[in-house]
């Protein structure tokens, strides 16, 4: 039996791996879809752009570009900055970081690129603050209560209860 047992729970490592990895990619499709959509859209501002300022050159005008295009450049922005945002995620899910001066995709605890020669900034390691508040039962409201502490509540109702049979059976047993 100590073979089967063995076989089921490395199977069991190697699904919740698969599927965890599994996630992770189609984490990462999903953003690489929205750099794709995002840098599309840029073109096709950038064509919008080019066509206004055409235009105006035909037309012999001049052009003011805070108000012909403060709208289109304030877009790119946008969309630049999701871009980014896109791209940090993404190496975020491959633990990994981009070079300060090459923009190489490395290693997250890497000292130097090893494209550029570049040594990196240290990454700061921030320790979490664990807050722990009690709260006795009659200071929780049943509608504001979470899921955890209507559990807690049972977990320590059916603790009573198994209290109470056992201090029923100790003391039948004592008579």
């Amino acid at each position: 039996m100590g073979f089967f047992d063995t076989l089921g729970k490395k199977a069991t490592e190697a699904y919740n791996v698969t599927t965890k990895k599994t996630g992770e990619l189609a984490k990462e499709a999903k953003l690489r879809m929205k750099i794709n959509e995002n840098k599309s859209n840029i073109n096709d501002l950038y064509k919008e752009i080019g066509k206004k300022v055409y235009e105006k050159h035909v037309r012999q005008e001049n052009i003011d570009i805070k108000a012909d295009l403060e709208e289109e450049c304030a877009k790119i922005d946008i969309l630049s900055s999701e871009i980014e945002s896109c791209l940090t995620s993404i190496l975020e899910l491959k633990d990994k970081k981009q070079c300060i001066k090459c923009h190489a995709e490395i290693d997250e605890n890497a000292v130097f690129c090893p494209k550029c020669g570049e040594k990196q900034p240290e990454i700061e390691v921030k320790e979490a603050e664990v807050v722990t508040e009690n709260l006795e039962n009659s200071d929780v409201k049943p509608e504001n209560a979470t899921e955890a502490e209507i559990v807690e509540e049972k977990v320590s109702g059916e603790d009573n209860t198994e209290r109470e049979k056992a201090s029923q059976e100790s003391n039948s047993d004592q008579q």
